[in-house]
């Protein structure tokens, strides 16, 4: 069977990969798709997936120029000759697959994209990997890629029983297998079929966005499942009167849930200091709201652009009534004074990718070139006022780009700080001339991180969640003040009782080791996505290694993430040898270990998996405050002392 889950794409599983053969080679199969903007005919659908369009438009019952509506679910038939064991190159192959072609449209798409987005979880990231010859990273518009689409053939049971085709179903939110069978008239004991056909329990779990199953006797046809605007993400709660297992009847009806809402339901378990800070900033909130007003999301969440796989046709225009807000009292800068700013984007000027020095007015500043809708990053930034996040001063507009002018971070990233002296050390030795961050500067650095953390997550209306904080996006002034940046994916949890404090998504992105496991598997949004990233970023911190690390084995390259890494180190015996080797070279032993295993403990429970493991952030600052002040009490040479008491102990 194929994955039940969404992975990250450099978790190359078998299971991502399609649905094994079986003894039957190749058959007629069918497979679902949600209408688009981008393809709302039957002839773009057909062209897309590569099959007949006048047997689409038969089986949903098109007439010939007809447009379809947006989220129709249709039912679309591939030819006997193309679902077949064509997956043989790929690990663990053949697999089941139809072949198609995309050609990509813009520089900026990705296969996690064009397999999520474009082809609504029909294929993978892993597949078009296995099957394409271009690099991921190196993907520009013109290029054509392989498309794999999975489908399957029935078994021989499955042919016994009566069924003659398979057809892959998208799963959506609120779906479960009962609903899903009544859909195609597959009633009573026969939701079995379905089970069976996926490999899965009456208790297992399903997942919105990845394809599940369905044995048919007869071809299916048009499905009247329209879904716009989107149903609203399941409720956390379970059913009041759940099945028993000694009602057989009962039992073949039970739900299958979406692993989205089992996660969602493990957040009403809240500290209560917690739910009296959010009782009374709530009601101070009630009574501030005439007061503050903020741009709404002009996007629904499979709508709107990500920088994975947004479209530069959608690019936001100035004329925008809420970009006209976001905009508000920013400087307005036109596009000449950028250019003489920032010496006409000079490579000398050039900080990293689209990023300039710039000076104004004798002032240095960073010019950041962007693409796409930057409306959310704008409205964000506009109102926030914190000395821990990346201020933004001004703007243009410029043939449909756009460039964002925010102060200037003389020190660059801590990502920079940390790992480029990591590359000259040699036998605890740094070359001369390398910044290297001490104890208390790493100690001040994560403490800035979790005051701004917590201002975004409990001290502005509404609350905010960064989700893509990283060491590379936390900047450094020339005093080593951090300051968070890039904005660009945060979300805002709208002050309302339907909120919850949590959100659900289907463009999972961010950067591979500092997403939190709910967020890479359900879509879930919580703060607590920060709280995880933000372990990382403390773990980096402590080690002065990157959040993965590649080695080498007698197998081929294996990543090992920090976040389970430090597992290991806290773990069982010989914690402070273990704590020592882990802690970075660059140091000289020069730290207090009880402070660094305090910090490494507070990491450690920030990337827990369990989400409800995780401390708040102002749980996380309230820690690195006493960490922070013993830090500044701490005399180096009280831990030269220390350790020779140690070994003349031993």
């Amino acid at each position: 069977m194929a994955g039940t889950t969404q992975t990250p794409c450099e978790q190359n599983y078998t299971t991502t990969l399609g649905y094994n053969c079986s003894t039957t080679p190749s058959c007629l199969s069918y497979v679902t798709f949600r209408s688009t903007p981008d393809y709302n005919t039957h002839v773009s659908i057909a062209n897309l997936l590569n099959t007949n369009s006048s047997e689409v438009a038969r089986l949903n019952n098109f007439s010939e120029d007809s447009t379809i509506s947006p989220d129709t679910l249709n039912n679309f038939s591939e030819d006997s000759t193309n679902c077949s064991c064509s997956g043989a190159r790929a690990p663990g192959g053949p697999f089941y697959q139809h072949q198609t072609n995309y050609s990509l449209k813009f520089t900026g798409e990705t296969y996690f994209s064009v397999a999520n987005n474009t082809y609504q979880g029909l294929t993978t990231c892993q597949s078009l990997i296995s099957q394409n010859t271009y690099d991921s990273q190196n993907l520009v518009a013109g290029m054509e890629v392989n498309v794999p689409v999975r489908c399957a053939c029935p078994s021989k049971k499955q042919v016994d029983d009566g069924y003659k085709y398979l057809l892959a179903y998208l799963i959506t939110w609120g779906n479960n297998v009962n609903q899903i069978a009544r859909s195609f008239r597959v009633s009573g004991a026969n939701n079995m079929s379905i089970l069976e056909a996926n490999e899965l329990e009456a208790k297992s779990i399903i997942f919105p966005f990845t394809p599940l199953l369905v044995p048919l006797k007869k071809e299916p046809n048009r499905l009247e499942l329209l879904v716009s605007p989107p149903p609203p993400p399941p409720s956390p709660t379970l059913p009041i009167n759940p099945p028993t297992g000694d009602d057989e009847d009962d039992s073949s009806k039970k739900w299958v849930y979406i692993g989205v809402g089992i996660g969602a339901g493990l957040l009403l378990l809240v500290s209560l200091s917690g739910c009296l800070v959010w009782f009374f900033r709530r009601q101070s909130r009630k009574e501030a709201s005439q007061a503050t007003s903020v741009v709404p999301n002009q996007y629904s969440d499979h709508q709107k652009p990500v920088e994975a796989g947004g479209n530069p046709s959608s690019s936001w225009s100035i004329s925008s009534e809420g970009v006209k807000y976001a905009i508000g009292s920013l400087a307005h800068y036109k596009f000449e004074e950028l250019q003489q700013a920032t010496g006409f984007f000079g490579e000398a000027n050039n900080i990293k990718g689209s990023v300039y020095r710039g000076v104004f007015n004798g002032d240095l500043a960073a010019v950041k070139i962007m693409r796409g809708d930057v409306s959310t990053e704008i409205s964000i930034l506009k109102q926030i006022n914190h000395s821990n996040i990346i201020r933004l001063s001004g703007y243009c507009v410029h043939q449909g780009n756009t460039y964002l002018v925010y102060e200037y971070a003389d020190k660059g990233s801590v990502s920079d700080m940390l790992h480029e002296s990591s590359l000259v050390k040699m036998d605890d030795t740094v070359s001369a001339g390398v910044n290297v961050l001490g104890w208390i500067q790493r100690v001040q650095i994560a403490y800035h991180i979790g005051d701004a953390l917590n201002y975004l997550h409990n001290c502005i209306n509404p609350p905010h969640i960064h989700k893509n904080l990283t060491s590379s996006n936390v900047l450094l002034d020339s005093n080593l003040r951090a300051k968070v940046a890039n904005f660009r994916f945060a979300r805002s949890l709208m002050d309302s009782e339907e909120g919850g404090g949590m959100q659900l998504t289907r463009h999972v992105v961010g950067t591979y080791g500092c997403m939190a496991p709910e967020y890479i598997e359900n879509g879930l949004i919580t703060p607590k996505l920060d709280v995880f990233a933000f372990g990382v970023v403390m773990l980096e911190l402590l080690s002065g290694k990157e959040a993965v690390q590649h080695k080498s084995t007698e197998t081929g390259k294996e990543d090992e993430l920090l976040s389970a890494t430090i597992v290991e180190v806290l773990g069982g015996e010989n914690v402070r040898e273990k704590l020592g080797e882990f802690m970075d070279p660059c140091l000289k032993k020069q730290y207090p270990l009880d402070l660094a295993y305090s910090m490494a403990q507070l990491a450690r429970s920030c990337v827990a998996d369990d989400i409800n493991s995780r401390p708040s952030s102002a749980e996380v600052f309230m820690t690195l405050s006493k960490i922070h002040s013993s830090s500044l009490d701490w005399d180096p040479s009280d831990e030269l002392e220390y350790s020779r008491s140690m070994s003349h102990g031993r």
